[in-house]
């Protein structure tokens, strides 16, 4: 085109030549001038700045990288992330304090993520295996222990962990050997400062569930939360996502609180634990508030484990090939054109009856019963 204007055509005949608008013409035109056609720069050229006007400053890049690795090694909570870093800045009056998508691009920029970004898929509501959970209008709290860890001078601790699903309230107690005294423990110490909810969800270990070769064994444990109006709750065994609540806050915990510092003794990792606890509930009252009413421990309640259980358990678990399930140390037939597949057994303790639910991931708002079989607990004393 250029060539063709310097050999005389006008510039509005090229432009219908070569099938462009006048304006293209020009601009080349333009761009070559008097130059030799072989040393023109023809590549189009970045109409924008050579630099990013508004690109954080160096100064503020090296604030945040630095605030990071002091959260990570010395803050009570133990959060580090682009939240953390952002609420550490404006608690000290910086002059200049970027947005959360800023330091997380900074972070990514520099290259100090921990691990690749998660991939997530869609998942049901939380607690969509009972639907006055899922629905936001009970409260349930989750139980797990971790175990494993070993202190200064080869002494074993277990750890209990809780935390509510709905208000996201955490506990934690050390010690050296968690059984089933302790949880009664720690169950009557959280409830009595936070009140009951309506469900409490445990994995099929002995300390929570009772032992497993003896038939019609209501434990400890579940005696006390069902004298309390609390609903146990039996997670199915070797299915995941079930006890996600509790699993993630044992893995924080064991990252946040136990590989950080060094304990010397059990009173030691008491205190840090503490001061993790307090700083979450911190963290979290405003969820709390938000989350359903939990009910107070009646005054006159007293525990008795003599006294027949009344109330409902719930079992989550998966049925045979022939539809079956194994319940309280009895096989239960459940439907035959439902195996292999996820149930929902609500055990009516004071009704004397065992109801099945179908449960679907997929499609959790349809839990359509299955079956109904008449039970009623044994009279027994109960083996303190």
């Amino acid at each position: 085109m250029v060539e063709c204007v310097r050999q005389g055509s006008s510039q509005r005949s090229v432009a219908k030549r070569f099938g462009v608008s006048l304006a293209v013409v020009q601009r080349w035109v333009m761009r070559a001038v008097d130059k030799p056609l072989d040393e023109v720069e023809w590549d189009d050229l970045h109409r924008g700045p050579h630099t990013v006007a508004n690109r954080t400053s160096s100064d503020i890049e090296e604030q945040v990288l630095s605030l990071r690795v002091e959260l990570k090694g010395h803050s009570d909570l133990g959060d580090y992330g682009a939240i953390a870093i952002r609420q550490e800045m404006v608690s000290r009056d910086l002059a200049l304090v970027p947005s959360v998508r800023t330091i997380n691009r900074i972070l990514e920029r520099r290259g100090v993520f921990d691990s690749r970004r998660r991939v997530r898929r869609p998942s049901p509501p939380i607690g969509w295996y009972l639907p006055d959970v899922a629905s936001g209008s009970c409260e349930l709290d989750q139980f797990d222990t971790v175990s494993g860890l070993v202190i200064e001078g080869g002494i074993e601790v277990e750890i209990l962990n809780a935390v509510s699903l709905h208000g996201g309230l955490i506990a934690s107690w050390p010690w050296q050997s968690v059984k089933a005294s302790c949880v009664s423990k720690n169950l009557i110490e959280h409830w009595s400062a936070f009140g009951c909810p309506d469900y409490v969800q445990f994995d099929n270990g002995t300390i929570f569930q009772g032992p497993h070769h003896y038939p019609d064994v209501v434990s400890s444990v579940m005696r006390l939360c069902l004298s309390l109006g609390v609903a146990p709750v039996f997670a199915p065994p070797r299915e995941s996502g079930f006890q996600a609540a509790v699993e993630s806050l044992n893995n924080r915990w064991q990252r946040k609180v136990w590989e950080r510092f060094h304990y010397e003794t059990l009173e030691s990792l008491e205190m840090q634990s503490d001061r993790y606890v307090a700083a979450v509930r911190r963290k979290s009252i405003l969820r709390r508030e938000a989350a359903p009413e939990r009910h107070p421990i009646p005054g006159d309640w007293k525990l008795d484990l003599q006294a027949r259980p009344e109330g409902k358990i719930v079992f989550l678990r998966r049925t045979s090939e022939l539809g079956h399930v194994r319940l309280l140390g009895h096989d239960f037939n459940v439907d035959e054109y439902w195996a292999n597949r996820l149930v929902r057994a609500e055990v009516e303790l004071t009704h004397g009856v065992i109801r099945f639910y179908a449960l679907r991931r997929r499609d959790p708002s349809q839990q359509t019963i299955l079956n109904e079989v008449p039970y009623v607990l044994p009279v027994r004393r109960f083996r303190e």
